[in-house]
């Protein structure tokens, strides 16, 4: 097993993706802009045995970004799973923010994805398997939340593209969309949310998902693509 890359590992659903991959005895290579984020991912991760690499760098430095995932696949090797799970979550109504805010943000919600996409993903159909999931959101556009509400209908889109290009190769692209705030011990805990990435991981090629919209503790929907 090459192991799993999480893009965006912090204390919430990067970390709980770690740990449920690690779980399973998968090696876990953690990427993100600081180093104390990093530690305390990597801490949650270690006492249960499981290699760990971390490794700074910020999903919208496309040059550092590639020179991190370099860095991992020089170690492990094609990745079994990344999972692009960066963010920039933010409230914004229609005209407040400038044009310049709107491209840092689409930068973080979706640009690092296609980033992290084309470096990786062509190994992985080379050789004939993997996921690349992304961490979704907003099922409904919200005026309130307008660069969130863009960013996350440009992970869907980037989803079918990502499955057009590399699925027929064996590649799993989906994404998990989540439809509410996420924190411990609620509808949205992390570790609950965890879990579909797994199972997104491991579904057989003619079960597979390209969406999966959680809707809260227990209850969840499944968006099926067409077989390839």
């Amino acid at each position: 097993m090459n192991g799993a890359v999480i893009i965006g590992a912090g204390p919430g659903i990067g970390g709980a993706v770690a740990r449920r991959f690690a779980r399973e005895g998968l090696p876990v290579a953690l990427i993100a802009r600081g180093e104390r984020t990093l530690k305390e991912t990597a801490g949650g991760i270690e006492p249960r045995g499981a290699r760990v690499m971390t490794r700074v760098a910020d999903s919208t430095d496309e040059d550092a970004l590639r020179a991190a995932l370099d860095e991992v696949t020089a170690e492990l090797g094609p990745p079994d799973a990344v999972v692009y799970n960066a963010a920039k979550i933010q409230a914004d109504a229609p005209g407040e923010l400038p044009v310049r805010a709107h491209l840092d943000a689409w930068a973080v919600n979706v640009a690092g994805a296609l980033t992290a996409a084309a470096h990786l993903a062509p190994a992985m159909a080379r050789r004939g398997g993997g996921s690349f999931i992304m961490t979704g959101g907003m099922p409904e556009p919200k005026r309130r939340y307008v660069s969130l509400s863009l960013g996350k209908a440009g992970v869907r889109t980037l989803a079918e593209l990502l499955d057009q290009e590399y699925g027929p190769s064996g590649v799993h692209v989906a994404s998990v969309t989540v439809a509410g705030p996420v924190a411990p011990g609620t509808e949205w805990d992390p570790d609950d949310i965890a879990e579909h990435y797994w199972r997104l991981h491991v579904q057989p090629r003619d079960r597979w998902v390209r969406e999966v919209l959680v809707s809260g503790r227990g209850r969840y929907t499944d968006i099926s693509m067409s077989l390839k």
